[in-house]
């Protein structure tokens, strides 16, 4: 389960998404999101899975990495669905049994939240498959530049999200090593009751902690060592240039985004 986990992931790759600026790309991923929370019907979840869809195809990065960015949330999703199936009161009852009441309205809202949160993240792991760390905290901090004029640390909050999404990768094979190593020492991590696989998550957490630790002590140390202090007076080797690509797929998603308003209004 694990090594299904493809939050933070990049990957290289010269296609049409991955060449757009980053900047517009995450502008892009703000409108997608606001797209998909617009609309209240199925049309509307239609029109942005042939968005997600697309820009999928586009990116040229296998399908099965999307699927696999959806496969550790599948019990958030299982709960969402069941909190929506059976405490939706509304509509016309299915099935009722004692204190459990089913009703179409339930199972429309259930599945309709599912689509809505699998769609989501599909399309908001293409910022993170296509984008390196590096591009992408450049871009942060250029889009939120103007907070500079009163006094926000821009570049130290850009600095630390790219940190924190290119460490989850590398703390995930972290876990994954340490409990292959617990559980060649008879650690019942997998099997046994849940008491006990509670308490054998201690001998995963410990080593994991101070793995964490030892490895941030170690890139500040690399960051001192390089005279690093901060963003002020840094330059670029790469800067950032828009391209007529980036406002023609900003333009599209603009348009994707005022037909989901639009038929969301109508229907």
């Amino acid at each position: 389960m694990l090594r299904d986990i493809t939050i933070g992931q990049y990957f290289p790759g010269d296609s049409v998404i991955h060449k757009l600026d980053p900047r517009f790309k995450i502008v892009i991923t703000i409108l997608y999101i606001v797209m998909l929370f617009s609309g209240g019907n199925y049309l509307c979840l239609a029109v942005g899975a042939v968005f997600t869809i697309g820009a999928i195809l586009l990116s040229k990065i296998p399908l099965k990495m999307f699927v696999k960015s959806v496969k550790p949330l599948f019990i958030f999703l299982m709960i969402t669905a069941v909190i929506n199936l059976f405490f939706m009161s509304r509509g016309n009852v299915l099935l009722h049994w004692k204190f459990i009441k089913i009703t179409d309205e339930g199972v429309h809202t259930s599945v309709f939240m599912v689509i809505r949160i699998v769609l989501l993240i599909m399309g908001s792991s293409l910022l993170t498959y296509t984008t390196s760390p590096i591009t992408l905290t450049d871009a942060i901090e250029r889009l939120l530049s103007p907070l500079r004029k009163i006094k926000f640390p821009v570049h130290e909050l850009a600095m630390m999200m790219s940190i924190a999404l290119r460490f989850i990768p590398t703390l995930i094979e972290e876990t994954d090593k340490i409990m292959s190593a617990q559980k060649a020492r008879g650690a019942e991590i997998d099997t046994g009751s849940f008491t006990t696989r509670a308490k054998n998550l201690i001998s995963i957490l410990v080593p994991l902690f101070i793995s964490a630790f030892r490895r941030a002590d170690e890139l500040a140390t690399a960051m001192e060592c390089r005279c690093y202090h901060g963003g002020e007076g840094r330059t670029r080797l790469r800067q950032l240039k828009s391209a007529p690509r980036d406002y023609i797929a900003l333009g599209v998603t603009v348009l994707f985004l005022a037909g989901v308003i639009v038929l969301g209004r109508l229907f």
